[in-house]
């Protein structure tokens, strides 16, 4: 009986042992795949820079090329039914929510996006940043109940902006290579489109602990309730802002790209300038990742 316990124990420790490598080994190629991925893409994208160079001047980025116009036009087409049909009713009837609600909900999104705005903020050098955004996600989390409401804003921890891995790159010289059209998640580059797979490989921190270890206190559902959400807030915010760019565009995928395009490169130098196509106040935002 004894020989039969030690064998049943062996085996089960060794099995055991056997999936936490498969594990570990299975998790590890995952993001070696996805790195190398990444490195292909950039570059492919430092080849097919919008200047005929690797390089982004914080003078001028040049035009972007719209290497897959066709195929973009096509997602674009989608996208936008996809969003008659689905997404912006469903952000008319999220309007409906009390305001305190919608405020407590983009609060809360704001605060899980700085787990990739510091880290991003650290590798753009902006370490003073990077402490105040840390003492700012500290703060919403614990006092401000999971980021729900907003605290750090009133005692002066404000003018938060987001930071992300395609911006990053954009600051280290790396081009933004064609601009191309994404199924549901809408306009991108090259390079913004390459770099947000860092998150996967490891870069985002919401994702490590919901879907990579699925947490005793998180699971895949929080990650990817928190990205729709991400979605149906921006949306919300936004649908006037939609309806009339779509109003009075001649050709509104070219003015969506325009858009897009001089808006993250705003971003990428902090700069506060108005863009040429409309004010700030018409578009609030533009989230790729």
């Amino acid at each position: 009986m004894k020989n039969y316990t030690s064998l049943a124990r062996f085996y089960h420790s060794n099995y055991s042992f056997t999936l936490i490598k498969d594990f570990i080994y299975n998790l590890r190629m995952k993001k070696y795949l996805i790195l190398l991925f990444l490195s292909f893409l950039i570059n492919f994208n430092a080849h097919s820079s919008s200047d005929g160079t690797n390089e982004m001047s914080k003078k001028s980025s040049g035009e972007v090329k719209d290497c897959f116009e066709s195929l973009n036009r096509g997602i674009f087409a989608f996208n936008q039914a996809i969003d008659t049909l689905i997404i912006e009713p469903v952000a008319k009837g999220y309007r409906y929510l009390p305001k305190p609600i919608r405020n407590g909900t983009s609060n809360a999104l704001n605060n899980i996006s700085l787990v990739v705005t510091i880290p991003n903020n650290i590798l753009q050098g902006d370490i003073k940043v990077a402490g105040k955004n840390s003492a700012r996600f500290i703060l919403n989390s614990t006092i401000g109940i999971l980021g729900f409401f907003d605290p750090a804003t009133k005692i002066g921890l404000n003018d938060y902006v987001k930071e992300d891995w395609g911006q990053t790159l954009g600051t280290w010289g790396i081009g933004e290579g064609c601009y191309i059209v994404l199924p549901i998640l809408g306009p991108s580059t090259l390079r913004d489109a390459s770099a947000s797979l860092v998150n996967y490989a490891g870069g985002n921190a919401w994702y490590n602990i919901t879907v990579d270890e699925d947490t005793h206190y998180f699971s895949d559902f929080d990650y990817y309730a928190s990205r729709g959400l991400t979605g149906v807030d921006f949306r919300a915010k936004n649908i006037e802002s939609f309806d009339n760019l779509e109003k009075n565009s001649i050709d509104f995928y070219a003015s969506v790209k325009s858009l897009y395009l001089q808006d993250r490169k705003r971003k990428i130098l902090n700069s506060d300038e108005i863009t040429d196509t409309l004010n700030d106040s018409d578009w609030e935002e533009i989230e790729t990742n």
